[in-house]
């Protein structure tokens, strides 16, 4: 019995050696490998995907929506005497001779504002606060002010109004310079005086122009539901901070339609600088009108190509009428810069100071020209 439980231990033995050194082969072939290594970069992976599954853009919207306040603008008017309802309504509860008879009526509009310091200066729309009696302010933790216009510039659609309350929260500035096509946007205002609102869209294009009645354009495409009330309010990028006033749509209706236009912010804090320091926009003036060459224009002055504006009208003792400037003068150059459209000259001209030397080149009766013109404050423009 000894010896068989004996050739029992021999046989196990062996087997455990066998098994060892077998699986140890397989191991330097590479036939075997362990894969917690793998199974503990397959886990850290999925936390990771975890924590960043995509929760919306309620960080930049939190970081955000503090900064854009509700505006609601009145006028102030005197009863409609043919109005009886409204006489019946106030007799019925009031009486005929109550000293608390309405001496006037409101008339209200609204839209939106941000505010860009938190001293109290708030950036909005011209056409927002046009028309107004008294402008009050709603922030979005409730508090309510009277606004003071500091200034504004029809030119933009640019408005600033001004507050006296403390504690104001202020929007992060985005690079306008990394603003690309497809970037996911964010609107924030107060459509239709309902309460504050956000909306998601993309850039659909930027620098476009000639889509309102304002002088110069410059206008960022988005379609982020912007709607009557969210003018003035703030285009904010998903990190929270602002790229632009939303200011307009384009619309057969009214409402909106998919497509909506917002003031790059870098344009729009240049206005309001300027409005802040000096009440108004310093701008270089030429005091010429001009139109962007067609065929039908070339051809009439028996040109086959060429790139300028043609000069339509000259304001008398403008700076382009002392400079020499007339009626049918093709402009191609401005400080040595050729002259593609409209949009080109305005902004160069604008670009500059009251009293800057502007070097003009052009073509007068098809032959060349050249003058010097020193530039004007542009006059303010009411619309």
């Amino acid at each position: 019995m000894s010896r068989q439980n004996h050739t029992i231990v021999y046989f196990l033995a062996w087997l455990i050696i066998g098994v060892f050194f077998g699986f140890a082969a397989l191991l330097i072939r590479g036939d075997i490998n362990f894969a917690i290594n793998k199974l503990d970069i397959s886990n850290n992976a999925t936390i990771s995907a975890n924590k960043n599954t995509h929760r919306g853009f309620s960080d930049a919207v939190m970081k955000a929506a503090p900064a854009v306040v509700s505006i609601q603008t009145i006028i102030w008017s005197e009863p409609d005497a043919n109005n009886q309802n409204g006489e019946k309504f106030t007799q019925r509860f009031l009486g005929r001779n109550s000293p608390h008879r309405p001496t006037k009526q409101a008339d209200t509009s609204s839209g939106s504002g941000v505010i860009m310091q938190n001293n109290g200066y708030i950036l909005t729309n011209y056409h927002v606060i046009r028309q107004k009696d008294e402008v009050r302010v709603r922030l979005s933790d409730g508090r309510v002010a009277k606004a003071q216009l500091v200034g504004s510039d029809p030119d933009t659609d640019v408005a600033i109004l001004k507050i006296n309350l403390k504690n104001l929260p202020s929007l992060k500035i985005a690079d306008i310079k990394k603003l690309k096509v497809g970037d996911v946007v964010l609107a924030i205002g107060d459509p239709f005086a309902i309460g504050q609102t956000v909306t998601q869209g993309i850039i659909s294009a930027t620098g476009r122009t000639r889509v309102s009645q304002n002088t110069y354009e410059n206008f960022i495409q988005t379609d982020a539901a912007i709607n009557p009330g969210n003018s003035g309010g703030a285009l904010i990028n998903t990190k929270g901070e602002i790229v632009g006033i939303n200011s307009n749509i384009f619309s057969s209706s009214g409402n909106f339609q998919g497509i909506s236009f917002a003031i790059p912010i870098d344009l729009a804090l240049h206005v309001a600088k300027e409005i802040i320091q000096y009440g108004y926009v310093v701008r270089g003036w030429l005091g010429v009108e001009g139109q962007e060459l067609t065929s039908q224009i070339l051809r009439s002055v028996e040109l086959d190509s060429m790139h300028g504006i043609l000069i339509t009208d000259v304001d008398q003792n403008g700076p382009g009428d002392l400079a020499g400037i007339k009626r049918g003068d093709i402009i191609t150059k401005i400080n040595q810069q050729k002259i593609l459209s409209t949009n080109d000259i305005l902004n160069m001209i604008a670009a500059g100071r009251p009293g800057d030397e502007f070097i003009i080149e052009g073509l007068r009766k098809r032959q060349s020209f050249m003058t010097k013109a020193v530039l004007g404050q542009r006059p303010v423009m009411s619309r």
